[in-house]
């Protein structure tokens, strides 16, 4: 009586467990993708500012994003624009649903130039327009990880 009564139990708790969990995923993963882009949108819009005020040289077909994580990380000062160097993000956040430990953070995600249709895992233009989870899986919502 009392084993049975443990093995309802169990089976009502174990799938919310496992839901807290893949909501838990989902919250970092959206939290990542607001640091990360954030930073890209700051990094554009100083960009724009020294060019702006002339004070970074207009290059014809440079977009004016980064051209990788790596200038997110670094400290730039955009010719003056800012009274001391800046960096845009401390490090690259994981995408915390790529199950590969092996891969660096700033692998971990997918990645889009300006002029790429869609996120893959290799940029295929100058700069680091935007990003995305490489995930496969569908979220609580029924929507792609992949599609945030």
């Amino acid at each position: 009586m009392t084993l049975s009564i443990l093995s309802i139990l169990a089976a009502l708790i174990l799938p919310s467990a496992q839901l807290m969990a893949k909501r838990t995923k989902e919250i970092e993963l959206r939290r990542s993708l607001r640091v990360i882009r954030n930073a890209i949108d700051d990094f554009k819009k100083t960009y724009d500012k020294g060019v702006l005020d002339k004070k970074i040289p207009e290059v014809l077909g440079k977009s004016g994003y980064p051209e990788s994580f790596d200038m997110l990380i670094e400290a730039h000062d955009f010719g003056g624009v800012l009274p001391e160097k800046k960096k845009f993000l401390r490090r690259v956040p994981c995408d915390p649903l790529n199950e590969d430990k092996e891969i660096t953070c700033d692998k971990s995600w997918g990645v889009r130039s300006y002029t790429d249709k869609e996120c893959s895992d290799k940029l295929g233009g100058d700069d680091l327009y935007d990003i995305c989870s490489m995930s496969e899986g569908t979220a609580i919502d029924g929507t792609k990880y992949k599609d945030w």
